[in-house]
């Protein structure tokens, strides 16, 4: 894009009061404008496709959508799309999924107006930002990466073995849910995360890989488990 005109922003959330607020946030910047909004997938690839934004915001939890799917989806469709992801999930999940699919940036929901306004110029200039703790754990997560090499998908933190593990004995995410005692939707973030990092293209094709490299094959049952072609993801 050019110094001389506006950045155009598309903000992605399922919640209208963040909406307004960061439209309105960024309504007062006088080198933005907000050309739309998006509540869930399907609207934000609308959006992109009809105002062409320089940037997006981004939400990783959009309902019954996945908000990390969506920027993989929209990065594929134009890769020189800035996606800025400003989300209330700082786990080391969201953020490392988030990158592999493809975002610029990322911001916890909590940042300053001037974070804000600093990281929609960088990430419309082309740039990578991730806040200063954001940074850090980028860091510390690549140095141990290297040195965990004796178990399956090193790529994968402790939580999302176990979640792989799970998938590969044939249950659905619900009952994953209450193996784990987390929320279902917790659970298909960690589904969409891992899918992200090894690069597969749908819970099939994962199953078929955890059982190649050696998880979920201690006592399969498949009772539980609906649906193997990822339609529960």
């Amino acid at each position: 894009m050019t110094g001389s005109e506006p950045i155009r922003v598309l903000v992605v959330d399922d919640h209208p009061v963040f909406r307004i607020g960061m439209g309105a946030l960024l309504r007062s910047l006088p080198d933005v404008e907000v050309v739309g909004e998006a509540a869930d997938r399907a609207q934000a690839l609308a959006a992109v496709e009809q105002h062409a934004p320089h940037v997006v915001l981004m939400d990783l939890d959009l309902g019954d959508d996945s908000g990390v799917e969506t920027t993989r989806e929209l990065c594929r469709r134009d890769p020189t799309l800035g996606v800025l992801v400003i989300t209330m999930l700082g786990d080391d999940d969201s953020l490392f999924a988030s990158i592999r699919a493809g975002a610029r940036g990322f911001l916890l929901k909590g940042a300053s107006p001037d974070e804000v306004a600093r990281a929609v110029r960088s990430v419309a200039n082309g740039d990578f930002l991730l806040g200063p703790q954001l940074a850090q754990r980028a860091a510390l997560y690549l140095s141990g990466a290297r040195t965990r090499g004796s178990v399956p998908f090193p790529e994968l933190t402790d939580r999302e073995r176990e979640v792989v593990d799970l998938v590969a004995r044939g249950y659905d995410n619900a009952t994953i849910a209450r193996r784990l005692v987390l929320s279902s939707k917790t659970v298909r973030n960690y589904v969409y995360g891992v899918l992200a990092k090894l690069d597969v293209p749908d819970r099939g094709q994962l199953i078929v890989r955890a059982r190649e490299a050696g998880l979920g094959t201690d006592g399969i049952d498949d009772t539980d488990d609906t649906d193997d072609t990822g339609a529960s993801r």
